[in-house]
């Protein structure tokens, strides 16, 4: 589209002027005769801005994404005899066997390695469009107003991106001056709640210039509105009330080298009503601007689904939908998605005859499988009619099933009796699967998984599944694989109705605690999904019916509910991270079934796949050591 043509020029266009921006703390360039012709007049000045977008274009959601790689709910193989992502693509994925130091930090998004991007470049390139954009005199104000709106959310975006990751960060407000001392130059990081507040004032600051929503989507998506900003604050204030930024003693003694405290050490349980109020405001705003969760609606030449299906299109359709479609969305990534082929498992024979067309590499392991609910909206081991002991046994299918499941087929019970997203999320072995050019409700695909002769299953050690589950959530049904591979592109969100609803539950329960106004939004998000509300599932279905009558008990509840909701996007990530619970999630091995195995009773026997490498340590990445040696005043994060 447009917006991205003009974004890669302006990004072409200066790349010889920054090639040696490489570190946060460069200076601004000598060559100011080039500064000033990238600013001569409103069009150049306009590449610039795309300049500064540039970065966020290429922060995809996928193998170079911290909270993709790093969840436990995707496992990659390090052993396979061809690197399927490309050389060196996978060392996101590394990071769960403890191949993470600070040597060489994968996914290093403070300099720029190692499948990051240099955020502090990106930081930088946003100081200089807002110190010469008064330079133009073609440029009308209302357009000089939108675009520093523009680059004031993205220099927030950044710095805020970083803090996630690193927690206490140099605060880039203004670029060095050129004749800057070395000290001048030795920034320091600033404690996490200064960042925090700093990110807050500069979304504020851009806020009210940012257009609403686009108007001109052919050209304009992909451009920052109020409503992005409004629910990324959410996001951001959220976070900052969240257990590992709100108090986190693990941190306590955790200074700068002058003894600055870098994290707050008393919990403040305002923040909490802050962020309530930050989720609220975003909510009426988007319903305001007639946003909405998905809802499937069929082309014209589309067989009627049964309700089954229609609602599990509901479901996968809200991430895959053509993002000017989708009321859902409210921030998407630029790019589309470039992993489809690596979560659809092979379904029929073309796709055996044209290996390399979808690897299918990306495994789910079974713990993950077990976190979705029961169809009666319940965890499966308080589902007081689930046989959760029984759940490895082998069965066959009812005909019960049938849109799910192929009837008859030997699988295990754990398939059986589940959640939509369940199925609209997974796909393994005996699953059915609506898509890849076949859409007709009773004659869909179904996964046969089992052993080296199976379509699915193993026909070497490259285009694998080692779990026997694929994300199929990522894989838009229009997207057909054979001989031939057509891929149906769409843009992963960073942003949805959903997620913000669930945030907002979790931001009133936590202030309130269990309240109408908190299961209001999550039974909307359970009603598309097709569940009954959190209090009617678990008086009649659970065996600890009480449990969402306390602050703690539907706060477990909300968690799974956003783990489920949210799984595979790049967002559960972070949310373990601030709820500072991945070390008790990691805690178990990741496993899949026996998938050389070619009957079930042989298939279905647990196998482990990697034993999780995640400390105390982990959950903030390190700083390059050579960092700590070029500036002094840095400090290391603590157990590094």
């Amino acid at each position: 589209m447009k917006f991205q043509i003009q974004l890669l020029t302006g990004a072409l266009l200066f790349v010889t002027s920054f090639t040696s921006c490489k570190k946060y703390l460069d200076v601004t360039p000598d060559n100011v005769a080039t500064i000033d012709y990238a600013f001569r007049n409103r069009n150049e000045t306009e590449n610039y801005l795309f300049t500064c977008y540039s970065t966020l274009q290429r922060m995809t959601i996928g193998p170079s994404d911290p909270a993709f790689t790093s969840s436990g709910e995707i496992y990659y193989p390090n052993n396979l005899d061809e690197a399927t992502l490309g050389g060196g693509n996978d060392v996101g994925f590394r990071i769960l066997n403890g191949n993470q130091n600070s040597d060489n930090p994968a996914l290093n998004y403070w300099n720029g390695q190692n499948l990051g991007q240099s955020l502090f470049t990106a930081i930088r390139r946003c100081n200089i469009f807002l110190e010469n954009i008064d330079k133009p005199k073609d440029l009308p104000q209302f357009e000089k107003s939108r675009w520093i709106a523009e680059v004031k959310f993205l220099k927030a975006y950044y710095h805020y991106y970083l803090l996630r990751m690193y927690g206490p960060i140099p605060l880039i407000r203004t670029n060095a001056a050129i004749d800057a001392s070395t000290e001048e130059l030795r920034v320091k990081r600033e404690p996490v709640q200064v960042a925090f507040k700093y990110v807050e004032d500069l979304i504020d600051e851009a806020t009210p210039d940012l257009p609403t929503t686009i108007q001109n989507p052919v050209q304009g998506l992909g451009r920052i509105t109020q409503l992005i900003a409004l629910s990324l604050k959410a996001e951001i204030l959220t976070t900052e009330a969240s257990p590992f930024f709100n108090g986190n003693p693990d941190y306590a003694g955790f200074k700068d080298k002058d003894g600055t405290q870098l994290f707050p050490v008393v919990y403040d349980p305002e923040k909490w009503r802050v962020a309530m109020n930050a989720c609220r405001l975003a909510i009426d705003y988007c319903i305001g601007n007639n946003l909405a969760l998905y809802k499937f609606i069929a082309p014209g030449n589309f067989p009627t689904l049964p309700d089954r299906l229609k609602t599990i299109m509901d479901i996968k359709q809200s991430i895959t939908e053509k993002w000017q479609l989708n009321p859902e969305l409210i921030w998407a990534t630029n790019n589309t998605f470039g992993n489809q082929n690596m979560s659809i498992p092979r379904l029929n024979s073309e796709m055996v005859e044209n290996l390399g067309g979808a690897p299918g590499n990306f495994a789910v392991p079974i713990v993950m499988a077990e976190l979705f609910y029961t169809k009666n909206g319940v965890p499966m081991n308080e589902d007081k009619a689930y046989d959760y002991r029984g759940r490895y046994t082998v069965d066959n299918v009812p005909s019960s099933e049938e849109y799910v499941l192929e009837s008859g087929y030997e699988t295990v019970k754990m398939h059986m009796g589940r959640e939509p997203r369940f199925y609209a999320d997974l796909a393994f072995d005996g699953s059915k699967y609506l898509g890849n050019g076949n859409v007709t409700p009773t004659d869909l695909f179904h996964v046969e998984a089992r052993g080296a002769t199976s379509v699915a299953g193993p026909k070497d050690n490259v285009r694998v599944n080692v779990s026997g589950y694929w994300p199929q959530k990522l894989v838009s049904y229009q997207s057909v694989y054979g001989k031939d591979v057509t891929e149906n592109s769409y843009h992963m969100p960073l942003i949805r109705l959903a997620g913000l609803y669930l945030m907002y539950a979790e931001t009133v329960n936590e202030v309130n605690g269990p309240t109408a106004e908190a299961f209001k939004y999550i039974d909307l998000v359970r009603e598309r999904a097709g569940l009954e509300g959190v209090k009617d599932s678990w008086t009649k279905y659970s065996s600890n019916p009480t449990k969402p009558d306390t602050k703690n008990g539907l706060r477990s509840i909300i968690q799974q509910e956003r783990r489920i909701e949210l799984c595979f996007e790049g967002r559960i990530g972070w949310d373990l991270r601030r709820w500072k619970v991945m070390q008790q999630v990691l805690s178990t091995p990741l496993q899949g079934w026996n998938i050389s195995e070619e009957s079930a009773v042989g298939y279905y026997r647990q196998r482990n796949l990697a034993i999780p490498v995640f400390g105390l340590k982990d959950y903030l990445w390190p700083i390059k050591y050579d960092e700590l040696i070029i500036n002094p005043n840095l400090v290391q994060n603590p157990y590094w």
